[in-house]
C-alpha cells in the first residue's frame, strides 16, 4: 500500500493514522511505538490499542512514510488506512474467533479433566495400568486437535514474534502449551502415571476468557468513538460539472468536489458553502443549541445537521482532515496518555520475556543437573514457571481498569482527553467556575414574553413551524397552540405568514420590520451591553401594530445547586471566576450559595487567579467553556469543558462532557478515586502473586495443572475487580 496519499500536513509536521492488524497486548503497542521512535525524524508515535490506530508525526516529507513503516511491517503488523467499517468488522470477526477457540478449550477441557479425576482416583482403588493408559489415550485423542485450533491466537503471535526475532506475552504461553502436550504424549506414550493434557487446556481455556474480556471491554469503550465515525462514512449526493447527480462514499471524493445536502439530511464533508442559505444544527460538534445561520463562504462540518433548505457545498476536507476526525483523536488521547501506573505497568511487563525463560532454564538445570530428577521431571517443573510466570494480570492491572472507567464516562457523556486526568483529579482541593455556559445552560428560555396574549398565541402557532431553539422556546411556553397552516420560513431570518390582514412576520429585529437591532443566531450572553440588549430575541409584526418583542435568558443548569452544595459537602473549595458584569455575576453566585467570587476577569486575571493558587499547594479544577476561559484550563491542574464550549477551550481542557447538567462532574471525580483504588489494588494484586507463585514453582510444589488455574485465576480476579467500577456506577 502506498502511504503518501494518507500523510497529512498539519502544524510543521508529516502526519499519518493508520490501522494497525495483528495487536494483541500491551507489549505490542511498546514494541512499535519503541520502533518508530528511534527514527530521529519522527516527533510522535502512539498507537491506541483500543481502537488499533497508529498515529505518527514526523519532520520530513510524505513520501518518507513508506520508509518509515516498513520496519513495522516486517514485524508481521499489517497496515491500512483507518477505516472504521473495516475494524468494527474486524473486531467482531476477532470475537467471535476468540469465542469460538474458548468453546474448544472448555469444552476439550472438561471433559480431559473429567478423564483425569477418573485416573486420580484409580490410584486409590486399585486401576489397572492399561485402563489408565486407555484413558490417557482417550485424553491426548480430545487435547490433541484441541490445543492445535483453541490455541491459534497465541500461536500466530508468538510465530510472527519470533520470525522478526522478537519475543512478547504469547512466546512462552505458546512454548509452554507445546511442550506441555509433546511431553504428555511422551509420557503416554512409555506407559507414565501421570499426563498433564488437562493443563494444557485449562491454561488455553482461562487465557481465552481473560484476552475475550479484554476484547469485549474494549470493544464497549470504542461504540462511542465508533458511532462518531460511522458520521464520516455517510454517503454524499455529488453534483458534477453537466448538473449530473451521482450518490458516492466520501473516500470516493476529491478536494473540490461540489456535493448537495438536502434539508433535514446530515453533512457529509467539510466544506465551503457554495450555493444556498439555510440554519445548521452543531450541536453535534460544538454543543451549542441555537443552529447557526449559513450562506455563500460559510464554513461546515461532517456531522452537523442541515435544517432549512437545500445547500450546495465545496468539499475542502475529507477523512483524517475532518473536525469531527479530530474530535475522534481527541476522544483516543484518554488511552493514549501515559499515565505513571501505565509506565511501571508498561516497564514491568516489557521485560517480562527474558526473566521469565531464564527462571525457566534455572528450574530445569537445577532440577535436572543438581539433583536426581529425571530430565521429564525437571521439564515439567520448568513448563510449570512459564505457565506461573505469565505477566497477564499485571499487562492487564492498569489498562483494563483505564478501558472500564473510559467506557462507564462515555456512557454518562464524558469524553477524556487525557489518560492522566483521573489521577490529577485525585488530588483536586479547589473548583473554580466560569458562568456563562457553564453554570448557566447557553440556552435561550422565553423569559420576557409580551403582554399581549393574543400576540403570544399567534407567535406560537407560527413557531410550532420551525425546528429553530428560539421557535422551540416560544412554543414550549405555549405547548397546546396548534401549528398554523400556510407559514414559510426564511432560512437565517424567520417565519412568515400571510393572514386576512396582511403579512404576519415572526424572526430578527431587521427581518420584523422593528429597524437595525440583533439577530436571530446571537448567542445567549454574547454581546451583552446595554440593558436593553439583555439576551437574544425575537419580534413579531403584524400589520398596522407595533412589532412585540419576544426576550429569552439563559437559565442555570437543572442540576447546578445541587452540584455546588454536594461539592462543598465533599470539602472542595468553589469559586466562581467570571468576564461578566459585577451585578450578574453576584446573582448568580448568591442563587448557588457561591462565597468566592470574582467579576470582569480578563482571561489574563482567571489565570493568575489560578496560578497563584497552585504556587500557594492547592491543586485546582477548572470548568470553563469560552475562548477566555482557554488560558485558565489550560493553567490548572486539571481541566473541565462542556461539549457546548468553543473549539480552543475543549483542545486546552482535559475532560469534555455533554448534556445540559453539572451532574457529570461528580461522576468523573468519583470515577477517578475508583479507578485510582482498582490501579493500585490491581498492581498490588498482580505483585503478591508472583511474590507467592513463582518461588513455589521453582520449588516444584506447582504442577503444571494448578499453575495453569492460578496464572488464569489471577487474571480473571484482575478483570473482574475493574469491572467493580461499573457495579458503583448502578449503585
Amino acid at each position: 500500500i502506498d502511504f503518501t496519499g494518507q500523510v497529512r500536513a498539519r502544524n510543521g509536521l508529516c502526519e499519518l493514522w493508520l490501522m494497525v492488524d495483528g495487536l494483541h497486548c500491551a507489549a505490542c503497542v511498546w514494541v512499535i511505538e519503541t520502533l518508530l521512535a528511534r527514527t530521529p525524524a519522527v516527533q510522535k508515535a502512539r498507537v491506541n490499542m483500543t481502537t488499533r490506530r497508529l498515529h505518527l508525526a514526523w519532520d520530513g516529507t510524505a513520501d518518507q512514510a513508506q520508509a518509515l513503516l516498513d520496519p513495522v511491517m516486517q514485524l508481521g503488523y499489517r497496515l491500512a488506512p483507518f477505516d472504521p467499517r473495516a475494524l468494527r468488522h474486524a473486531g467482531r470477526e476477532e470475537e467471535r474467533f476468540l469465542l469460538r477457540c474458548m468453546a474448544v478449550a472448555g469444552f476439550a477441557a472438561s471433559n480431559v479433566m473429567l478423564l483425569s479425576v477418573s485416573v486420580w482416583a484409580g490410584y486409590f482403588q486399585d486401576m489397572g495400568p492399561a485402563t489408565r493408559d486407555l484413558f490417557h489415550w482417550i485424553s491426548a485423542l480430545i487435547a490433541l486437535p484441541a490445543a492445535a485450533y483453541a490455541g491459534l491466537p497465541f500461536y500466530r503471535s508468538a510465530c510472527r514474534a519470533l520470525a522478526a526475532r522478537r519475543v512478547n506475552m504469547d512466546v512462552p504461553i505458546a512454548f509452554a502449551v507445546i511442550m506441555t502436550v509433546l511431553i504428555s504424549v511422551g509420557e503416554t506414550a512409555r506407559g507414565a502415571d501421570h499426563a498433564y493434557f488437562d493443563s494444557a487446556l485449562t491454561l488455553l481455556f482461562f487465557l481465552l476468557i481473560g484476552r475475550f474480556l479484554d476484547r469485549r471491554a474494549r470493544g464497549k469503550a470504542r461504540g462511542c468513538a465508533e458511532h462518531l465515525v460511522s458520521l464520516n462514512a455517510r454517503a454524499v449526493t455529488v453534483l458534477g460539472e453537466d448538473g449530473t447527480r451521482h450518490v458516492l462514499s466520501p473516500s470516493g471524493l476529491a478536494p473540490g468536489d461540489t456535493v448537495l445536502v438536502a434539508a433535514g439530511e446530515r453533512i457529509g464533508v467539510d466544506g465551503v458553502v457554495c450555493a444556498g442559505q439555510s440554519d445548521v444544527d452543531t450541536s453535534l460538534i460544538t454543543g451549542e443549541s441555537l443552529p447557526t445561520p449559513v450562506r455563500e463562504g460559510t464554513a461546515v462540518f461532517t456531522g452537523t445537521l442541515n435544517l432549512s433548505a437545500p445547500l450546495q457545498i465545496t468539499v475542502t476536507q475529507l477523512g483524517e482532515g475532518t473536525l469531527l476526525a479530530e474530535i475522534i483523536r481527541l476522544m483516543e488521547n484518554a488511552e493514549n496518555g501515559r499515565a505513571a501506573h501505565v509506565d511501571l505497568a508498561e516497564k514491568v511487563a516489557n521485560y517480562y520475556a527474558p526473566v521469565v525463560h531464564i527462571l525457566a532454564v534455572v528450574t530445569f538445570v537445577y532440577w535436572f543437573g543438581l539433583t536426581d530428577l529425571p530430565w521429564r521431571d525437571a521439564l515439567i517443573n520448568a513448563i510449570a514457571v512459564l505457565i506461573i510466570t505469565c505477566p497477564c494480570a499485571l499487562a492487564l492491572a492498569v489498562p483494563v481498569v483505564q478501558v472500564v472507567a473510559s467506557g462507564r464516562l462515555m456512557r454518562q457523556g464524558v469524553l477524556l482527553k487525557s489518560a492522566t486526568a483521573l489521577e490529577r483529579l485525585g488530588h483536586v482541593t479547589g473548583i473554580a467556575f466560569d458562568k456563562t455556559g457553564t453554570l448557566t445552560l447557553g440556552k435561550a428560555e422565553l423569559t420576557d414574553p409580551p403582554d399581549d396574549e393574543t400576540a403570544c398565541i399567534l407567535a406560537a402557532r407560527m413557531a410550532a413551524n420551525s425546528a429553530h431553539p428560539l421557535a422551540k422556546a416560544i412554543h414550549r411556553h405555549l405547548p397546546h397552540a396548534a401549528p398554523l397552516a400556510g407559514v414559510r420560513e426564511i432560512p437565517g431570518a424567520g417565519l412568515i405568514y400571510e393572514s386576512s390582514e396582511g403579512t404576519v412576520k415572526l424572526g430578527s429585529h431587521r427581518f420584523a420590520g422593528a429597524g437595525a437591532g440583533v439577530g436571530v443566531g446571537v448567542g445567549v450572553g454574547v454581546g451583552v451591553g446595554a440593558d436593553t440588549a439583555a439576551g437574544p430575541e425575537f419580534w413579531l409584526s403584524r400589520p398596522g401594530r407595533t412589532p412585540l418583542r419576544f426576550g429569552f435568558s439563559d437559565p442555570l443548569r437543572s442540576d447546578a445547586k445541587h452540584v455546588i452544595r454536594t461539592l462543598s459537602r465533599k470539602g472542595f473549595n468553589i469559586r466562581l471566576l467570571s468576564g461578566d458584569r459585577q451585578h450578574t455575576v453576584a446573582k448568580t453566585a448568591d442563587a448557588l450559595g457561591i462565597k468566592a467570587w470574582s467579576a470582569e476577569l480578563k482571561p489574563e486575571d482567571k489565570t493568575r487567579q489560578l496560578q497563584d493558587l497552585r504556587t500557594a499547594g492547592e491543586n485546582w479544577l477548572m470548568v470553563g467553556d469560552g475562548l477566555n476561559d482557554a488560558p485558565a484550563l489550560a493553567a490548572a491542574h486539571v481541566s473541565v469543558s462542556p461539549a457546548s464550549a468553543a473549539e480552543v477551550s475543549q483542545n486546552a481542557a482535559d475532560i469534555v462532557f455533554q448534556g445540559t447538567r453539572l451532574n457529570p462532574i461528580l461522576e468523573v471525580i468519583e470515577v477517578a478515586k475508583g479507578a485510582d483504588r482498582l490501579v493500585k489494588q490491581n498492581i498490588a494484586l498482580s505483585i503478591l502473586y508472583n511474590v507467592v507463585t513463582i518461588p513455589m514453582a521453582m520449588m516444584g510444589f506447582i504442577t503444571p495443572l494448578i499453575a495453569a488455574i492460578a496464572m488464569s485465576t489471577s487474571s480473571i480476579v484482575v478483570i473482574l475487580n475493574a469491572l467493580r467500577l461499573n457495579l458503583s456506577a448502578k449503585r
